[in-house]
């Protein structure tokens, strides 16, 4: 049987895979996607649409040919163009015809004087007017009710002026009497103010936190008198503390006040543009792919391939030094390539926010298979959300099988097409350029399914990529643009740096004036060196970007002293309640394989309806750096099977307050996370490390065993403690210290730096080379 796939029908047709797929939802089944093989049902479907949806006018159109066709249409067409330009003069002679009807209009307009209750008929609106001559205003009843609010006092200060200037006597008494007269009046005056001021409610403008005090002067209340409404609805606070929108809302309302919710505009928020696009607005951008994969696999040797530049050759022994940033095209459309140094750049990207790549190629060596790096980038690029499309390279070596290949990625759910799933493979030699253009193809294919879309008539937005520091230049940032334009000149803030677009070098070397979406430039004429990662806007104020950027150092600033709140097994439970916190990100270590998956499957069945357990990375292996990163950015909790972390991970969790735990027995793993997730985790001892040594010889000697000669690197050692010994960052055993000694004396502790014999309790198994870590259980304070 000849497989026919929906991209193959498209090509044949010469239209798009979109046209295909959105045929086959209406009247068939949808298609997963565009590498799907079509039944002869299908197919029958898709021949009967095309073929009722593009009839011809004529059957002498077959026989005639292309050519002869459009010279027939071609005079034919000409009539009819003419056609409608000869139209205009009957309708010029046309135009005095409605004269009859504006005679019929003075009878008309005549009953309408008759009859005026009748409403007329014509669609112009006319003016109504109104005659108020006529009208009575009865204006002693306004002026009761003025003698009713004004107070006596004042309302016979007329007739105390007319008496006191009839009156005679003193002059000196007569100014006297008219200063008392005027004092009275200006005091009843100012009492009147406040009695219609009292009656007319005060309008208050609160913001989303306020403080107390500063609400009750907003209200022209006294501060009391809010602490007292405060309590009567059961808060306590006081004049110092700050209270909530919906709160102080209530509050002001009970008083007598409306409210009005302020609205708080920041600079960003002035500066920045981040209104969402019309869809007409937007066109078709080129797709950002990331090459990914483990070291040495070839994802530079395959870019080189597709720009036809020599990259690696230049390299430090053939390894990525940096990111680089490439577009090539591809049958006449664009994509964007990203050449990370393995995954820890994309890591680093996505850990600031920065959603850069559409489409990820995974490079697997077909010679080395699935690799730590190669699951790594897995978990990466699934955490990412972004699909994979697998290229497995070096085909052309003797001995390379893709079969294997595909079975392993089985092991890690992404099955192949072939084999009834939805990951496109290709077999590749980046070497030899095998398979290469059909790996291109399938790029350009998932791409268009995706209908990426941006607008490019609007400032410039986009990520930086990478930045340096060049001693000639000044600072130096290849940026990705990913919506509106670039042009040399324009005012660019990116993190904490500002400046304005000195010059700009595309990927080839050439100077530019602009860049649209998808495009990869290098840029000169920031301030200081922005982070990879960061975010970049193009602004028209660069006053007001300087003050942005003042006001971002000294929120990082503030940042880097305050705490960020990170999941942990001790705060599950209330972040679950506070709604904070909907999925739980798990790493798995293990020493095994068999341990891992074990582990991995008991931890997600643990899910239930408020929050879901998922395990985003399982490996082999001791805690690197690498799983602290990937904890960090995706907010999860590391689980370690008798495996420990090496001592950059463990700085690194400290810095990035990552929780770690680590466990000997499955059961007790899978129960402490179920408890904590019910909020019934309660643990009375936690674990302190006191330091490690490195056993440098060891000493066999008779009724003792074995003597570990050993370097203290970090810490100290103390006779008492308990200790685990760790070999490539496996635990091997866990017990007791049977002996500490200094030469030949017993010590009770050997501090960092120094060297000591020691002997564990009822285990000799100690090599050269092992890691000798001390700890002690210590009580928490409940």
């Amino acid at each position: 049987m000849i497989k026919y796939r929906v991209h193959e029908v498209a090509k044949d047709f010469k239209t798009t895979s979109k046209v295909i797929t959105e045929v086959l939802t209406k009247y068939a089944t949808a298609p997963k996607n565009h590498m799907q093989v079509l039944t002869d049902h299908e197919l029958n479907i898709i021949f009967d649409y095309l073929t009722l949806n593009n009839q011809i006018s004529d059957m002498a159109e077959i026989f005639a040919g292309a050519a002869p066709a459009a010279k027939a249409e071609t005079p034919a067409a000409q009539p009819a163009e003419a056609k409608p330009a000869q139209q205009p003069k009957p309708q010029q002679a046309q135009q005095p015809k409605p004269q009859p009807a504006q005679q019929q209009a003075k009878p008309q307009q005549q009953e309408k004087q008759a009859q005026p209750v009748q409403q007329p008929q014509s669609r112009v609106p006319q003016k109504r007017i109104i005659d108020t001559s006529g009208a009575t205003l009865n204006a002693a009843k306004y002026d009761e009710r003025l003698d009713n609010f004004v107070p006596d006092r004042l309302a016979n200060a007329k007739q105390g002026k007319e008496k006191f200037a009839k009156r005679g006597g003193d002059k000196r008494g007569n100014m006297a009497q008219g200063a008392k007269k005027r004092q009275e009046q200006k005091a009843q005056m100012q009492k009147l103010q406040l009695e219609i001021a009292k009656k007319a409610p005060t309008k208050v403008s609160i913001p989303d936190s306020i403080n107390v005090g500063e609400l009750a002067s907003r209200m022209k209340k006294t501060a009391a008198e809010v602490v007292r409404t405060l309590i009567k609805n059961g808060v306590m606070a006081s004049i110092s503390d700050v209270i909530d929108f919906d709160t102080a809302a209530i509050i002001a309302e009970e008083l007598g006040c409306v409210v009005e919710k302020e609205v708080v505009v920041t600079i960003e928020e002035r500066l920045i543009d981040d209104s969402e696009d019309k869809a007409e607005d937007l066109r078709p951008r080129a797709p950002v792919v990331v090459v990914m994969g483990h070291v040495d696999h070839g994802k530079t040797s395959l870019l080189d391939r597709i720009r036809n530049a020599h990259v690696a050759d230049g390299e430090a022994g053939g390894i990525t030094q940096h990111i680089g940033a490439y577009q090539v095209e591809i049958n006449g459309k664009p994509i964007t390539f990203l050449d990370t140094p393995g995954h820890e750049a994309f890591t680093s990207m996505r850990a600031r926010g920065a959603m850069v790549t559409d489409v990820a190629i995974l490079v697997v060596a077909a010679d080395d298979g699935i690799m730590p790096q190669t699951i790594e980038s897995i978990s990466h690029a699934r955490a990412a959300d972004i699909p994979i499309i697998v290229a497995v390279n070096k085909m052309d070596k003797p001995g390379a099988n893709s079969d294997r290949i595909k079975q392993q990625l089985t092991e890690h759910e992404l099955v192949c097409e072939e084999w009834g799933g939805d990951t496109i493979v290709c077999e590749i030699s980046a070497k030899t350029g095998m398979g290469v253009d059909n790996l291109l193809e399938m790029v350009a294919l998932s791409a268009e399914m995706r209908e990426l879309k941006a607008n490019p008539n609007r400032l410039a937005k986009g990520t930086v990529i990478e930045a340096r520091l060049d001693k000639g230049r000044g600072p130096i940032a290849t940026v990705l643009v990913q919506n509106g334009t670039l042009r040399s000149g324009d005012i660019i803030i990116a993190g904490t740096a500002v400046g304005r677009v000195r010059t700009m070098i595309n990927d080839k070397g050439q100077r530019i004036d602009k860049a649209g979406p998808s495009v990869p430039v290098e840029i000169t004429g920031m301030s200081e060196t922005p982070g990879a990662g960061d975010v970049f806007n193009v602004v028209e104020d660069e006053r007001m970007a300087r003050e942005l950027v003042e006001q971002r150092k000294e929120e990082k600033k503030k940042s880097t002293t305050g705490s960020e709140r990170k999941v942990s097994l001790d705060d599950l439970f209330a972040q679950i309640k506070e709604g904070e916190l909907k999925e739980l990100a798990i790493i798995v270590k293990a020493d095994v394989q068999g341990s891992a998956e074990a582990v991995k499957s008991s931890l997600e069945k643990l899910s239930n309806e408020e929050v879901r357990v998922r395990v985003i990375h399982s490996a082999v292996g001791a805690i690197n750096e690498s799983d602290i990163m990937l904890a960090s950015t995706s907010n999860a909790i590391i689980v370690g099977f008798n495996v420990r972390p090496d001592a950059a991970a463990r700085d690194s969790a400290v810095r990035n307050k990552v929780d770690m735990r680590m466990y000997r027995v499955i059961y007790e793993c899978i129960e402490e996370i179920e408890a904590a997730m019910k909020g019934m985790l309660a643990p009375q001892f936690k674990e302190v490390l006191l330091g490690h040594a490195e056993v440098r010889q060891t000493y066999k000697v008779s009724k003792i065993g074995t003597i570990a000669g050993c370097y203290v690197q970090d810490g100290k050692i103390i006779r008492n403690a308990s200790v685990r010994l760790v070999r490539d960052g496996i635990v091997i055993h866990e017990g007791e210290l049977a002996s500490l000694k200094r030469f030949k004396d017993d010590v009770k502790e050997v501090a960092s730096g120094y060297e000591c014999g020691l002997s564990i309790e009822k285990y000799n198994d100690i090599k050269e080379g092992d890691i000798i870590e001390a700890y002690t259980m210590e009580q928490i304070k409940l």
